[in-house]
């Protein structure tokens, strides 16, 4: 990699640095070209990614941003994962290093808080945002649902009392 391609690498991962919303740092040493196309896959869906670079080229990437705190944790063959939504990479991960014991996370970062495993893994037990928004979505939508049934209440029950008296007064 010459050092015009170094130079750009390093532009675009602070560019990603500088708007993610998590990020999470794990090993993935020993994990099979098959395992990682997988990891990125399911990554994919969730709206995340999955980045392998040079750990000195990372650090120099994270230097000025919020999530420079993880620069410590970058040692040994690690990987990047990072999306917009605040849990979707932390879950992944969480979830993939369950079936796949060479998958090992190290921490992460959310703004500029510092993440040990176990916040990872915390954040991870977290609704995503779509899962937060159709939860409020819901909330909203229950009282309108439930004035549209006391405000057709009265009606049907005026029906009901109008239909008992003719089949009364049929008889």
């Amino acid at each position: 990699m010459d050092k015009a391609a170094k130079t750009e690498l390093v532009g675009t991962l602070n560019g990603i640095f500088n708007t993610t919303s998590v990020l999470v740092v794990a090993h993935y040493s020993g994990l099979t070209v098959a395992q990682m196309q997988d990891l990125r896959k399911q990554m994919a869906a969730e709206g995340a990614t999955v980045k392998v670079t040079k750990n000195r080229l990372a650090k120099i990437a994270l230097e000025g941003t919020q999530i420079a705190s993880v620069g410590s944790l970058l040692k040994g063959p690690t990987l990047l994962a990072y999306s917009s939504d605040p849990v979707a990479a932390a879950k992944v991960a969480v979830n993939f290093a369950k079936t796949n014991d060479k998958l090992v996370i190290l921490g992460g970062a959310m703004g500029t808080t510092s993440l040990n495993v176990d916040g990872v893994k915390a954040l991870a037990t977290m609704p995503s945002l779509d899962e937060l928004r159709a939860k409020l979505v819901g909330l909203i939508q229950a009282p309108a649902t439930k004035i549209a049934q006391l405000s057709t209440a009265p009606a049907a029950k005026l029906a009901r009392v109008f239909g008992a008296y003719a089949k009364r007064d049929a008889a």
